[in-house]
């Protein structure tokens, strides 16, 4: 019997790394081809030759686009998303959690509806809001606006302080502190992952979202980064030596940050022991 213990180890972590390397096969498709001078699309061209590489699909979308102006949009843009997230986020699901007020039941209710409606059925609708009736087309609060409330980071923000120690936000009270003052020192420090986890699944839409800008701005110098590598793929990689390259080499520009963002941040996607500011 001790010795099937090994066995059954070594073929669990057989199997992760199966998994594993399933999962980040195409990642490391995209950053070769991405690389390739000449089109491959036989199973061949995940192993190239090295006198194949160069980074002359970079260069062609960098002849084409202003790269750097399209990642300032998309720092623009996302940025504010970000924070309209957090501080909405923070907010509402503080209110959700902690505070007793007529009506919160039914609040949470429409809160965990919202999120079964897809974006797509209210683009009409908001675009001929923000367009038309607030005049906001061609402007970066144009295309921040209808991100500005995640219900998915609120919904987040809720479950965490709901874990939190009812004696805390008691001792608070008692001390004098008002529901800012506890929220900002009591409640924010403990639920770091949900902040962390917010952050980056709200960046990852906005930094990858390319339709709503484009119906809202056709200015080239406001479009974000997704849009115009969205533009150059629709419009001109077919037209370059390795189009096939030119759009991996694209969608490398775009997932780069997501990917560094999500390195920098995984360590603190564990849960802290909320129950450490009480005693006994």
């Amino acid at each position: 019997m001790r010795r099937t213990k090994p066995i059954g180890r070594w073929a669990g972590i057989t199997l992760l790394l199966i998994a594993a390397l399933a999962f980040l096969f195409p990642f490391y498709y995209m950053v070769v081809g991405s690389f390739q001078k000449t089109p491959d699309t036989t199973i061949a061209g995940a192993f190239p030759r090295f006198g194949d590489l160069s980074l002359s699909n970079y260069t062609a979308i960098n002849s084409r686009l202003d790269i750097p102006q399209a990642l300032l949009s998309s720092g623009i843009f996302t940025g504010g998303v970000l924070l309209c997230t957090v501080v909405f986020g923070v907010l509402a699901g503080y209110a959700l959690a902690r505070l007793h007020f007529r009506g919160r039941g039914l609040v949470f209710s429409a809160l965990v509806l919202i999120q079964v409606v897809p974006f797509q059925l209210l683009m009409i609708p908001l675009y001929v809001l923000i367009a038309r009736d607030y005049g906001l087309s061609d402007s970066y609060l144009g295309m921040i606006l209808p991100f500005a409330i995640n219900s998915t980071a609120v919904f987040i923000f809720r479950q965490y302080f709901l874990q939190l120690p009812q004696e805390l936000f008691d001792a608070a009270r008692i001390d004098g502190a008002g529901e800012l003052r506890t929220l900002w020192s009591i409640a924010l420090p403990l639920v770091r992952p949900a902040l962390l986890t917010a952050v980056l699944l709200t960046f990852i839409g906005p930094w990858n979202e390319f339709l709503w800008p484009f119906l809202i701005t056709k200015q080239p110098d406001k479009q974000p980064l997704a849009v115009a590598l969205a533009n150059y793929i629709s419009n001109v990689a077919s037209s370059v030596a390795n189009p096939y390259g030119a759009i991996l080499a694209g969608a490398v520009i775009l997932a780069a940050p997501a990917v560094v963002l999500f390195i920098l941040f995984q360590r603190h996607f564990v849960s802290t022991d909320l129950g450490s500011g009480v005693k006994g």
